[in-house]
């Protein structure tokens, strides 16, 4: 259960995440569908955890607006001017690419993509919170399904 356990906090791990742990629980003598049930747990744990985690955190920076503090509502007005120009530059692309684009985002298993970034980036880009959800899990889906079949063959 040890092994276990590791492998699903390392899925966690901003740039990390399921679909390298793949690799490490088989290096400690898990097989493949232990090693991708776990991910699979961790990618459904880690999408929800970060689209309410963003959401909360834009609540808490928006409650600033209102805050007595002259520090707090610089912040707030710092970010909102960054967020909304982020998202104005970018209004383009998402109407174009959107949901699908922020999945192929996800899935691609390269270092500074992923369900952290993809989160990220959703929260950014205005993307509705199910839809981000949605590409988040179906991308960390198709990220385990890449690097597992690639695990299957070093294998």
């Amino acid at each position: 259960m040890f092994r276990e356990l590791i492998v699903f906090l390392l899925s966690l791990l901003p740039s990390f995440e399921a679909r390298y742990a793949i690799f490490v629980g088989l290096s400690m003598g898990l097989d493949i569908t232990t090693c991708i049930i776990i991910a699979v747990l961790a990618v459904l744990t880690l999408s929800t955890m970060l689209v309410t985690a963003m959401d909360v955190l834009d609540r808490v920076l928006q409650g600033f607006a209102y805050s007595r503090y002259h520090v707090a509502r610089k912040i707030h007005e710092l970010y909102s001017r960054y967020v909304l120009n982020v998202r104005k530059r970018v209004s383009k692309y998402v109407e174009r690419y959107g949901v699908l684009g922020l999945t192929i985002f996800v899935a691609v298993p390269l270092p500074a993509t992923g369900i952290w970034t993809g989160a990220l980036a959703a929260y950014l880009l205005g993307i509705d919170r199910r839809k981000a959800w949605i590409a988040l899990v179906v991308g960390g889906m198709l990220s385990i399904i890449i690097t597992s079949s690639m695990a299957t063959i070093v294998e």
